[in-house]
């Protein structure tokens, strides 16, 4: 059960135009009273014979024991109470008691008799509003401050006491929500989302693995937005605006948003401090200080996911074992990593990657502030994947997007066991959710390289087979016979053949790779012993002729990262989504 406290206003008679009208679609049905402060306040839905004006006289009618420059500008006090869309229909009665609930609890009508006249308005199935006037029948001013909290608070129990939908507590640091004239106007305009989220899914994006202020308004510019800079007399940039340019107010204006009101890690000094290095001190305790050594630069998409995976799995290792500063720099750079992903790869995985993104961005805040500096490698990884390119769809563009994936899913559930060790109960929910979305484009983007290296695995000969089938058991023998029963056990078995072939001892990495996540609740354990053997060997992901023939031996020419093996960790397994 979601309450809103909307901006206070002037104009009684206008917002009761709004309540009892047809709505701008009209998605307004019935509109009646449900409740009011003395339970008699003339109802214009229903009583054909009161008026609007009828109800805004009495609701109004505090203000007339005030002088005229005694009676505040704005004295219209509006909130909605609107339910889960799961939630089970309740009755106008259930309604009233809580509208009567959420008036006392903000200090509209505390109950002490004197309280502010209020009316409760429903016209729809899943929602009530709820109307006052903000002078006491005593003529003093009501004690509202914190309404919103307090509104909160009381959804909270209502929730409890009515078997509803539980909403997980805020903690005062998500974006703020976009208004139901926003979403009308979106629809209005056939947009897909409005233009609040647009522009905070757009300059999110811009600034993944973005280096300076320069490289970051140049983005801005080149995906088509408005920017307007606030600079100061002496010259220094102090924040900016952004507005899309077919969003216009009635004057035909554009709409501004500033960055710090579509999320509050988007203002500029806060969008400053991803740029921060670490602390010399601690430059070098994660690698991901000064001293960390230069990257060979980047060749190409695939290359980039090689590099990204790497540090994703680097971080894995930081939130496990870090403290919580730089553990929570790590899941904010993992939104960057989410929106750079979803923004160069393939159309077929773009909609649940960009779902992914989208969502994780909650979870990439909490009142744990980020120790900048320290995700560095990430950023970095964000910004190879930027300036790579697009990726392709298939082939070893295709592989390395799902191993990518693959990880990045691991990411999004280390986050979201963080956030609930943290007590961050939408953070972690937001987490989760992302996790879902990736592994939604996991399957899509894993289903051709993974049928490849199954077609390869069935084309070795039995003996190879049968060798590959005895080093399983002899290194995972709790396992051994559910991953031979797998369908992905073929493609495994192609891959221990190309570890084999590059030099590597197959039982060493597979131990290895077993080591790092536990794997017994997994529903592929194969899919995810194959990218991590392939990604730990330094393999291609898939091969390199078109008929999946050729070996896939052949090494990097390039080295990634230097990645420290991983101690042992609490954190579930990414396969157990598969």
């Amino acid at each position: 059960m979601i309450p809103r406290i909307h901006q206070q206003g002037s104009n009684t008679l206008g917002l009761l135009h709004y309540l009892y009208g047809k709505g701008t679609h009209e998605e307004h049905i019935d509109p009646h009273l449900v409740a009011s402060f003395d339970g008699m306040a003339p109802d214009p839905g229903r009583d054909p014979s009161v008026t609007k004006k009828d109800l805004q006289h009495l609701l109004d009618q505090p203000l007339s024991l005030l002088d005229a420059g005694q009676r505040p500008d704005k004295h219209v006090w509006h909130c909605s109470v609107r339910a889960a869309p799961d939630d089970p229909i309740l009755s106008d009665e259930q309604w009233g008691d809580i509208a009567r609930r959420m008036v006392a609890a903000t200090g509209i009508d505390p109950g002490d008799g004197a309280g502010c006249r209020w009316a409760a308005v429903r016209h729809a199935d899943d929602h009530i509003h709820i109307i006052a006037t903000l002078v006491r029948e005593d003529g003093r001013r009501p004690n509202h401050h914190r309404s919103g909290k307090r509104a909160q608070a009381e959804c909270r129990l209502i929730e409890k006491e009515l078997s509803l939908h539980q909403v997980a507590p805020g903690d005062g640091t998500a974006a703020k929500r976009t208004t139901s004239a926003e979403r009308h106007k979106a629809e209005r305009q056939g947009r897909e989302r409005p233009a609040r989220e647009e522009l905070r899914e757009t300059v999110r994006r811009a600034v993944a693995g973005a280096t300076s202020e320069d490289e970051f308004f140049d983005r801005l510019a080149a995906a088509g937005l408005l920017i307007r800079k606030r600079v100061a007399p002496s010259g220094d940039l102090l924040g900016y605006k952004v507005a899309l340019p077919d969003d216009r107010n009635s004057e035909k204006e554009p709409v501004y948003y500033a960055g710090s009101t579509l999320a509050p890690d988007l203002s500029l000094p806060r969008i400053r401090e991803r740029w921060a290095p670490p602390a010399q001190a601690d430059a070098s305790a994660d690698g991901s200080g000064p001293e960390q050594p230069a990257l060979p630069d980047v060749t190409g998409p695939a290359f980039a996911r090689r590099r990204a995976t790497a540090a994703t799995w680097q971080a894995l290792l930081i939130i496990d074992q870090g403290d919580d500063g730089t553990a929570a720099a790590q899941i904010a750079a993992a939104g960057e990593i989410l929106d750079a992903l979803a923004k160069t790869s393939a159309a077929h995985t773009r909609k649940e990657l960009r779902e992914a993104a989208f969502v994780f961005e909650r979870a990439s805040r909490s009142h744990v502030r980020a120790v900048r500096g320290h995700d560095r490698a990430l950023r970095q990884a964000a910004r190879d994947l930027v300036h790579s390119g697009p990726a392709l769809g298939r082939g070893e563009d295709g592989a390395t997007t799902a191993m990518l994936i693959d990880m990045a899913f691991f990411l999004a559930i280390a986050a979201a066991n963080w956030h609930s060790k943290k007590e961050h109960a939408q953070q972690a929910a937001a987490a989760q959710q992302a996790a879902e979305h990736l592994r939604a484009a996991y399957e899509t983007a894993a289903a051709q390289p993974m049928a490849v290296l199954r077609r390869r695995g069935q084309r070795l000969a039995p003996r190879v087979r049968q060798r590959h089938a005895a080093l399983l058991q002899q290194v995972l023998p709790e396992l051994a016979e559910r991953i031979r029963a797998e369908a992905g056990w073929a493609a495994l078995a192609a891959t221990l053949d190309d570890v084999r072939k590059a030099g590597h001892d197959p039982a060493v990495l597979l131990a290895d790779a077993a080591r790092r996540r536990e794997l017994d609740t997994a529903d592929s354990i194969s899919d995810v012993l194959v990218w991590r053997l392939r990604r730990t060997a330094h393999l291609l992901a898939l091969p390199a002729s078109p008929d999946g023939t050729a070996t896939m031996g052949t090494r990097r020419t390039a080295p990634l990262a230097p990645v420290t093996q991983p101690a042992t960790s609490a954190v579930n397994d990414p396969s157990r989504r598969r």
